[in-house]
């Protein structure tokens, strides 16, 4: 599957999942139903990936977490914020620098149509 057709699939599931739940909820209620349909579908995904720190040559365990990987490919970071903002559009590419990956989906649960929600990133 091509990135585009990838991102595509990610975000028409995470529209269903809007669509069925709504604004409001926690991040990690979006996070557990977005997991649950791009699994359902056949996708790979990894969830709360750890993703090591490596500093002067030294990997540091520093707690990163990717919220979803999706076929080794997209990492999507998953909110429920009144507004993205800088510091979100950063996280994600601090992610896809670390990860290896140059496509991100930054995701935000908390709006009236999820449309308006989501940014796409690449590194």
């Amino acid at each position: 599957m091509i990135d585009n057709e990838l991102t595509s699939k990610i975000i028409g599931l995470a529209i269903e999942v809007h669509k069925e739940l709504g604004p409001g909820l926690l991040e990690s209620a979006y996070e557990e139903c977005l997991y649950y349909e791009l699994t359902k579908s056949g996708l790979y995904v990894e969830k709360q990936k750890p993703m090591p720190l490596v500093y002067h040559d030294v990997k540091l365990d520093c707690g990163y977490r990717i919220d979803l990987m999706v076929e080794k490919k997209v990492v999507v970071e998953v909110k429920s914020v009144e507004a993205l903002n800088d510091v979100h559009m950063a996280q994600v590419l601090t992610y896809l620098k670390l990860s290896g990956c140059k496509l991100g989906l930054l995701m935000n649960f908390n709006v009236a149509k999820l449309k308006s929600g989501i940014k796409r990133l690449i590194f």
